[in-house]
């Protein structure tokens, strides 16, 4: 499995062909006004989404089909490949995401609402392959969003992989 993951490793990186992601998000407050935000982090996926890819290709596990859990939080640690959860998540479940084609075929695109009991400072997204613990696919580190009790956040995460040679 070494010389595929690096092989992997190594097309996604150089070469024309790159992981690109984007997390969008709106804010839907209580009394039903919606802030749009747009674009808050473009960073990249995580080691362990790599590794878990690879091990799909080769017909191991069958699990990218669970990438659709939206979960939030107040941490404020830079992003990392390395990185396996959130910071400190926000204590609520996980919104399960509607999995859709992004604008264009080689878009995958999750949108997931989460809806919150108490004030907080969303600093934080992860896009996880379970309601809990698991696989992280992407953590992204923005600007607070201030949300008070009845407020959600819509998160719209794409990931855009581009072909190359």
């Amino acid at each position: 499995m070494g010389k595929l993951l690096e092989k992997v490793k190594e097309r996604f990186t150089g070469g024309g062909q790159t992981f690109e992601a984007a997390l969008s998000a709106k804010v839907i407050r209580a009394d039903g006004k919606v802030e749009h935000l747009g674009v808050i982090s473009r960073k990249y996926v995580t080691t362990a989404f790599v590794n878990l890819l690879c091990l799909a290709l080769q017909g191991t596990v069958g699990a990218l089909l669970t990438f659709k859990y939206h979960d939030c939080g107040t941490g404020v640690g830079a992003e990392n490949i390395t990185d396996v959860a959130l910071g400190t998540p926000y204590g609520g479940a996980r919104a399960v995401g509607t999995q859709v084609q992004g604008t264009t075929a080689n878009i995958y695109k999750s949108v997931g609402t989460v809806s919150f009991t108490s004030t907080l400072a969303i600093t934080e997204h992860g896009l996880f392959s379970a309601s809990s613990s698991v696989t992280l696919m992407d953590r992204s580190v923005f600007s607070a969003i201030n949300v008070n009790s009845g407020d959600s956040i819509e998160f719209t995460y794409n990931l855009t992989l581009t072909a190359g040679g």
